[in-house]
């Protein structure tokens, strides 16, 4: 089966949709620290060995203008993600982030952290390889324009990225002693009833249109 004919399968467009929120989101959720000019970690890193990821963060921090244009690059790319609307400006430009993040916690002792960096890079390459026919024009290639009337292209599912987007910009803003399930929880609640929307208007095409 061709990428095009794929395309016009339900669930891999919710599946593409829904990909771009969650990593979007989690590059929104991220960056709002860095763009305050706070610290990613609760103390200090400063008197640690020069090789622990601590201090890398606590370097990054002291940087203080770096430290908020990463944050400020992260915002960026996952809004724009998250819009649907220019998720393939927001693909090109969450990639090559995604991969440095790759490489960072594949540098030092992350854990298990490589495993979770790993699928969202993973997931960026099939965003990428979602809208190759455009985008094929970065490598002087034509591009093939797909005119078919995709979920994404659809109102609601702009609507529901920006409600998304609102909310976890706005939830890491204001509440400094935030709680990540808190967050997850709500933005799971928001993604499903965007969901029941979304697929309430495709199949009611008439009455939605009467809204």
């Amino acid at each position: 089966m061709t990428l095009q004919k794929l395309k016009h399968f339900l669930l891999p467009q919710l599946f593409v949709i829904y990909t771009r929120y969650l990593i979007g989101g989690a590059f929104v959720f991220a960056s709002i620290i860095k763009i305050k000019g706070q610290r990613f970690t609760s103390e200090s890193g400063e008197d640690t060995p020069i090789h622990v990821l601590w201090h890398f963060f606590e370097t990054l921090y002291q940087s203080g203008l770096y430290w908020q244009f990463i944050g400020w690059g992260q915002l960026i790319a996952g809004g724009l993600l998250m819009t649907q609307r220019y998720a393939k400006l927001g693909a090109v430009t969450f990639f090559p982030i995604m991969v440095n993040v790759f490489v960072i916690t594949l540098s030092y002792d992350f854990s298990g952290t490589p495993v979770i960096t790993g699928l969202m890079l993973l997931a960026t390459l099939m965003l990428l390889v979602w809208e190759w026919d455009e985008l094929r024009v970065l490598v002087n290639l034509p591009p093939v324009i797909d005119l078919t009337p995709r979920l994404e292209k659809q109102l609601v599912w702009q609507v529901m990225g920006l409600v998304l987007f609102l909310f976890t910009a706005g939830y890491r803003f204001i509440w400094v002693k935030y709680d990540i399930f808190v967050w997850a929880g709500v933005f799971f609640v928001l993604a499903i009833g965007g969901l029941v929307w979304g697929l309430w208007q495709h199949h009611h095409p008439r009455k939605s249109s009467l809204l």
